[in-house]
């Protein structure tokens, strides 16, 4: 009798792991790798967040592996060459392992040049997820003129490095495709939402709910300012309750931001939120979701708020893709990325509320993980076959060359 088919092994390297970090890209894996696990074996190597021994299995029997110790993702605001440098090394621990393909978050790209040895050495595709695009501009006003110039060039080399990329939107793919050509390996396979959970989630105790809400990393680009500037506009026409959710490096200037502007009765932080069905009953309790980023290459968190039923308001900012989002819904609304324009936005939607249930878009049901997930076992599928058949290719030609 043949013995089964062995699964195919899928190694997951990315630097920052959800519940440890919490931000886009650790959402999506957080989401996709149990649904991942139903079809693949899935190995994760990543930095060592947890206490516990280097290798834990948890997630429905997922292995996560340290492949090196833990280091600040940031230093200062910006991120951290030092940890970009070190988890890059430490990728060449790859070359030991079993896997079929390797899946790759994009940042903070150093990884990918060793990931590319490892996976040519070992003749397998390097498959990346690329959330976004910085792009010269964004990287010399980021680093300066010449430190920007020559991460620019690490990023526009980094593209052309994987057998396939997986851009999370239709904006990045076009970014990517702006500089390697339209027959560059690009598959769209767009972040989504657990639509199931959110159906489930009562909204949250009225104790607990703001006027406005706003939930994400606190980095720069994410605008918060913006919305503390705004909050102080709407002082006195408009007084609203803002409940900011979320850590990150400018946490400390935001609040001290808000306490010098005496908006402390008017805006609250919270860092204590992990779990996704407390941040859905806060959306689901909030009457506007306010997401002011300047720099977004999809938008999980306003999708999740239009999922939700809640109101969005983003801004117009060309770097900021989530505005493609939330201009497809009927509760939403586009600001130019300024304070007084965030205000009027802000206002309009609060004005536009109507009571009574909120039903979900349907447009929004083309993302939920359910369809999504299944697109990325094919695209993984598919990076395999490729790569079998272009080894195998390879060996024909070398025994007819024999012949």
């Amino acid at each position: 009798m043949a013995s089964p088919k062995a699964r195919m092994s899928v190694a997951v390297v990315t630097d920052a792991l959800h519940p440890y970090h919490r931000g886009g890209k650790e959402m999506r894996y957080f989401q996709l790798l149990c649904r991942l696990q139903s079809s693949f074996d899935v190995h994760v190597y990543t930095m060592h967040w947890w206490p516990e021994r280097s290798r834990i299995r948890r997630d429905q029997g997922i292995e996560y592996e340290a492949i090196c110790p833990l280091f600040e993702l940031y230093k200062g605001t910006r991120r951290s060459m030092l940890q970009a440098i070190v988890f890059a090394i430490a990728c060449l621990r790859l070359v030991g392992k079993r896997f079929d393909v390797v899946e790759a978050d994009h940042m903070p790209y150093l990884q990918l040049y060793t990931l590319r040895v490892v996976t040519s050495l070992r003749r397998r595709p390097l498959v990346v997820t690329w959330n976004e695009v910085w792009g010269p501009e964004y990287w010399r006003t980021y680093l300066g003129s010449v430190s920007g110039t020559l991460a620019w060039w690490i990023e526009r080399t980094a593209m052309r490095l994987p057998n396939q990329i997986l851009a999370v939107s239709p904006g990045t793919a076009d970014r990517l495709k702006a500089y390697l050509g339209d027959s560059a390996p690009i598959r769209l396979i767009p972040n989504a939402v657990d639509l199931a959970l959110i159906q489930q989630v009562e909204p949250a105790d009225p104790s607990e709910a703001s006027d406005l809400l706003f939930v994400g990393r606190l980095l720069e680009h994410k605008g918060v300012n913006l919305l503390i500037d705004a909050m102080a506009l709407l002082r006195t026409d408009s007084p609203a309750r803002l409940l900011i959710v979320g850590d990150g490096p400018e946490k400390a200037n935001l609040e001290k931001k808000v306490a010098e502007m005496g908006l402390a009765n008017m805006v609250r932080f919270r860092s204590d939120v992990k779990d996704n069905s407390e941040v859905f009953a806060l959306m689901k309790a909030a009457r506007v979701f306010v997401f002011p980023s300047l720099r977004e290459g999809f938008g999980i968190a306003p999708l999740e708020a239009l999922a939700c039923g809640t109101s969005v308001v983003t801004t117009s900012h060309p770097d900021n893709l989530a505005r493609h989002l939330v201009a497809r819904s009927d509760r939403g609304y586009v600001t130019e990325p300024t304070a007084h324009a965030l205000a009027n936005g802000i206002k309009r939607a609060l004005d536009d509320l109507t009571s009574g249930s909120r039903p979900v878009e349907t447009w929004i049901e083309e993302f939920d993980w359910s369809t999504v997930a299944g697109e990325y076992v094919e695209a993984l599928n598919f990076a395999v076959a490729g790569s079998t058949a272009a080894s195998e290719g390879g060996r024909a030609a070398s025994a007819s060359q024999q012949i």
